[in-house]
């Protein structure tokens, strides 16, 4: 009689039905990923993204992963940061401003400004070209000339001492 354990059926058939699920379990590399409305926080400056039509996401660096922001300045100004900012492999997406609900790559969108928004930058994305839309070069340079908002301010001073 062989003292060797046999795997059953069962565990076979268990072990073949988990396998999708560990295999979803690997880390999203590319592309953005929905926001938890009202429970994740923003990378600059910590305030729960609560605001669809105004959401931004960065991905970059060596690790390729996905920073969250409540506002398309906050993402300008935390990225301008980064030591890999001008990568060519990273990826900007914003939301867009008209409906909320999808995700628009950021730098090929032109945005309509004089918006009021989560931290007042005032910009939100469009995909179509009007007389009263600006560029991603536009609107990243405004928003850098804007200054941090003044609610990130006491946020950011605390990540840089501590």
């Amino acid at each position: 009689m062989c003292r060797c354990r046999h795997h059953s059926r069962r565990e076979a058939l268990a072990l073949l039905a988990a396998a999708p699920l560990l295999a979803a379990c690997k880390p999203q590399m590319e592309g953005p990923e929905e926001i938890r409305w009202g429970r994740e926080t923003c990378e600059i400056c910590g305030m729960i993204i609560s605001d669809p039509f105004f959401a931004a996401e960065i991905r970059g660096g060596e690790d390729r992963k996905l920073y969250k922001f409540d506002d398309i300045g906050d993402a300008v100004h935390w990225l301008k940061m980064q030591s890999w900012a001008e990568a060519p492999d990273n990826e900007v997406w914003v939301r867009d401003y008209p409906t909320g609900t999808r995700w628009l790559d950021a730098r090929t969108v032109r945005y309509v400004t004089g918006l009021v928004t989560p931290m007042d930058y005032g910009f939100g994305a469009v995909e179509s070209s009007g007389p009263d839309t600006i560029s991603y070069a536009e609107m990243f340079r405004a928003a850098l000339d804007m200054g941090l908002s003044s609610r990130c301010l006491p946020q950011v001073l605390e990540n840089l001492e501590g």
